[in-house]
């Protein structure tokens, strides 16, 4: 066998090397060849060998046996993604879309040599808008947590970015089971029983089997698996598309189909023996989760054979809660984007393209497959045998593989929200019955989000109301009182101002030092304004006396950043440390002063320059001046995350609102979006410049950028929607009130500039 595909391989290679792309094919005798290689075109269970071109302006594939047609023709301006595949476990392909969504390419490439498809990939990608091929799994995340993509879109990006391809019938896109009720005459979607555990393989769902495979794989000498089969496969898939694609399983079974007992016969039937049989553990296609319901039906009125009972093999039987098929394909999309499902896909996720995927996890997770269907299971390249490669070739194709690895940490989870308001891009709606109020009741929390949201989608419309040259050094922290007549302000000239918004004139100026202040904060009641300093220092200043009244040297460098949560003072300094303190004022009205006890004392690397607070104060996030990121647990005092996603100092970081997410930017010209559970970075967004401070709703960002202007960035889509022009420095400092109508910004220009919403 071997001896026959090297001398197939060795006619082939030579007829290749003595023809080349037939340049008459071009489109236009005015195009500009840029690179010729050898290549076959990947179809399902064949691939045709030929040549590729590479023009200014097309992609060309012209076959050595002129099928399917003389020549494959792309237009470069038309492709929309192109994939980097492994193909036989090697990384030799590429796949070509011409679409956003669709689930199949325009063409899939398998090259000889790793540099011919890095090449061509090259060429390619330089006609693609936005580079869309730079894509990665985590870009995806953030999306599909806000709701901005679907369960089903979610997975297919996944099936993509792990080089599954609907031309590639042993890496076909793979979907997990979700239904695990097929006896019922209705299917309910609210209870937890009815669909299948996430959280487990198809071969861990059942115990006893598990308990059996367990045990031989422990007696099992090295290499250990647990499964004998794979959850993809060309047989699996082809078991459940022989309706549709009777050709491909004729040519995998030799020109025969399989037994009639052994077909695609019912839903019930397949899910039973993928819960009780010895060697079945597969999982689902993309096709259950679809529209078109023809693999379900015997429309070509195949003969697919006679089952023991006597009963000819004809359409798949459906569960009793579906009318049809297209009602059982509609009931299966439904509980794909259930809440249930939403909650618990991140667990599937982690076994099939995650962190469990591989190593002690896998094995903790019984998730262990033969070590042929790896990633680097194998290196064919060392093999000097031609049957011994063949025959290894053979089985990865045959067998089935293991999707790339995607993520190596947690996947984390996505919360379907149960306010009636949800966010703006959510493509999934909230029913009555989830919703904490009823139909004909509006609370006020409702209304206010209402009026947030509705503030967040008009924030391009912020108009410049007034400006004010108050200070005489870039300023550096903005404090307003809750009427918000009185705005207090810090400077780099180390004066804290008080600035009147009714008469627009300076009513106080306080300097506590020689030394910048770097941030401020008026204390619930607004009676005292807190200072932090260049000099180590944090002062305390009554805003009804006029006067210095505490001051606390709480650091040996200068305090960055000062919050105050629930009594507590909680700075950042830039000597490496974020330390928490409890303020207890002073017992006598002769005494004003308080006393401070150190609660925590959060240690760093290096110099801390931003941080903030979840809405429930129990999680802290720290900026360091050499990009790191850091969370921490503040009622334990311990770091959860230290994640160093930043060249360069973190100018600004904030949770959103929800507080399950943070965003950070830097001087490296980038936002990042980490998950607050899980510290894995869901989004990451490259700036023009670097953005130095900004407000953000979870989708929406408002920015001050280093040049001055205000930005308002579309998050998920990773784009600039507006610019408004506003200081003639670096915007440093910018606060927004509750109703997300009134925004104040400070700027290197010595300014404070107060914008208003006008819708």
């Amino acid at each position: 066998m071997g001896d026959q595909a090297a001398m197939i391989t060795a006619i082939l290679q030579s007829r290749l090397a003595r023809t080349s792309f037939d340049k008459y094919r071009f489109q236009s005798i005015s195009e500009t060849l840029h690179m010729e290689c050898k290549a076959e075109m990947v179809t399902p269970l064949v691939t045709n060998p030929g040549h590729v071109c590479v023009s200014d302006a097309n992609l060309y594939f012209q076959p050595l046996n002129g099928y399917p047609k003389p020549v494959v023709q792309i237009t470069l301006q038309n492709v929309r993604r192109i994939y980097k595949r492994r193909h036989g476990l090697m990384p030799l392909g590429l796949e070509v879309f011409c679409t956003e969504n669709d689930l199949c390419s325009d063409i899939y490439l398998k090259f000889y040599n790793c540099q011919d498809r890095d090449e061509v990939y090259r060429l390619i990608a330089k006609y693609i808008e936005n580079h869309i091929a730079e894509h990665t799994a985590e870009s995806y995340v953030l999306q599909w947590q806000r709701g901005h993509i679907s369960n089903y879109q979610y997975l297919l990006h996944l099936n993509n970015l792990a080089d599954r391809s609907c031309n590639d019938l042993s890496q076909y896109p793979v979907f997990p089971w979700i239904i695990a009720d097929y006896s019922s005459s209705v299917l309910d979607l609210t209870k937890p029983e009815t669909f299948r555990d996430l959280s487990k393989p198809i071969g861990a769902l059942n115990k006893e089997r598990l308990d059996r495979l367990v045990k031989r794989y422990q007696e099992m000498p090295e290499p250990k698996f647990m499964y004998g089969s794979h959850y993809s496969s060309p047989g699996y898939v082809l078991f459940y598309l022989v309706r549709v694609a009777p050709e491909y399983m004729l040519c995998l079974q030799n020109g025969k189909f399989d037994h009639a007992d052994r077909m695609f016969n019912s839903i019930a039937e397949t899910w039973k023996n993928c819960l009780d049989g010895a060697t079945d553990f597969k999982e689902l296609i993309p096709e259950f989760y679809e529209n078109d319901s023809s693999f379900l039906v015997n429309s070509l009125k195949l003969d697919l054979g006679k089952r023991q009972g006597g009963k000819m093999v004809e359409d798949v039987e459906l569960p009793p809660w579906a009318s049809g098929p297209d009602d059982f394909l509609q009931k299966c999309q439904e509980a794909l984007e259930s809440p249930y499902v939403s909650e618990h896909l991140h667990e599937w996720i982690d076994i099939i393209f995650g962190y469990k995927q591989k190593g002690s996890e896998a094995v903790a997770a019984h998730n262990v497959f033969h070590p042929l269907t790896y990633e680097g299971g194998v290196d064919l390249n060392s093999i000097m045998d031609p049957n011994e490669k063949v025959a290894l070739l053979t089985q990865i194709l045959e067998f089935g593989q293991t999707p790339k690895q995607l993520f190596t940490t947690p996947h984390p989870q996505r919360k379907i929200q149960k306010l009636k308001s949800l966010s703006r891009t959510s493509s999934h709606s909230t029913s009555i019955a989830e919703s904490p109020v009823s139909p004909n009741e509006e609370s006020f929390e409702d209304l206010t989000e209402e009026s947030i949201t509705l503030a967040w989608n008009n924030i391009a419309k912020l108009k410049l109301d007034t400006q004010c040259k108050i200070h005489k050094e870039a300023i550096t922290g903005i404090a307003v009182t809750c009427n918000g007549s009185s705005v207090f302000t810090t400077s780099q000239d180390s004066t804290l101002k008080m600035f009147s918004r009714d008469s627009k004139t300076i009513q106080r100026s306080v300097s506590f030092s020689n030394m910048a202040l770097s941030s401020c904060l008026i204390l619930p009641g607004d009676t005292t304004v807190i200072s932090s300093s260049w000099d180590n220092h944090i002062y305390f200043y009554s805003i009804a006396f006029g006067r210095q009244q505490d001051v606390l040297l709480g650091h040996d460098d200068a305090v960055s950043k000062i919050c105050w949560r629930d009594g507590r003072l909680f700075s950042a300094s830039w000597d490496s440390t974020v330390k928490v303190w409890h303020c207890v004022p002073g017992e006598t009205l002769s005494n004003k002063k308080h006393h401070f006890e150190l609660l925590a004392h959060l240690e760093h690397d290096v110099s801390v320059n931003t941080m903030d607070l979840n809405a429930a104060n129990t999680i802290l996030a720290s900026g360091t001046k050499e990009g790191t990121i850091s969370v921490w647990d503040v009622t334990t005092a311990t770091m959860l995350h230290q994640l160093p996603h930043h060249s360069g100092t973190v100018f600004h970081a904030a949770f959103s609102p929800d507080s399950r997410h943070l965003l950070s930017t830097g001087e490296d010209c980038c936002f990042k979006v980490i998950d607050v559970q899980t510290g894995m970075l869901v989004s990451s967004v490259t700036t023009e410049e670097p953005q130095r401070c900004f407000k953000w709703d979870g989708n929406t960002i408002l920015s001050g950028s280093q040049t001055g202007e205000l930005l308002v960035w579309d998050l998920l889509g990773g784009k600039v929607t507006e610019k408004i022009k506003g200081h003639t420095g670096a915007v440093t400092s910018m606060w927004m009130n509750e109703q997300c109508n009134s925004v104040i910004t400070g700027g290197e220009d010595k300014q404070i500039m107060f914008w208003k919403l006008q819708y």
